[in-house]
């Protein structure tokens, strides 16, 4: 018999976790992606050229791909989302992703069981922050 690595154990604990809290671990017919790093960065690009973006917001997307990093601050959090294109910055707000009073999802799911190099599917709002930074809301 196989013996499993402590990694392996720790992400089949948190696969259990996900089944747990009522969460689809494998939600790839959930995220149908209508859109690519590389071709969300080259249509802002060309809206601002063209200087037809009047807010700071673009197009709604969803998108899929790796997840290459996080930077937890709080309420508000930012990740790397890394597809066959390229990397875009998300921005997953406690609030927004848990409208109710029940902020488990962000603080049990996201901030917990996520793991770097975990696939993730996302759907949003891009925009540009104020440092310039495109990003998926």
């Amino acid at each position: 018999m196989t013996q499993l690595s402590e990694q392996e154990i720790i992400r089949r604990d948190k696969l259990n976790q996900l089944k747990a809290l009522g969460i689809e671990p494998y939600p790839a017919a959930l995220f149908p992606i209508n859109a690519y790093t590389a071709e969300i960065q080259q249509e802002c690009a060309y809206l601002q050229a063209q200087e037809k973006v009047e807010t700071g917001r673009f197009a709604e997307v969803v998108l899929a791909g790796r997840l290459m990093g996080t930077r937890i601050q709080g309420k508000l959090s930012f990740a790397d989302l890394q597809d066959s294109q390229g990397r875009i910055q998300l921005s997953i707000s406690r609030d927004d992703l848990c409208p109710s009073e029940d902020k488990s999802l962000y603080n049990t799911f996201f901030k917990k069981l996520l793991d770097i190099g975990d696939f993730i599917g996302v759907k949003g709002q891009v925009f540009r922050t104020q440092a310039g930074e495109l990003t998926v809301l």
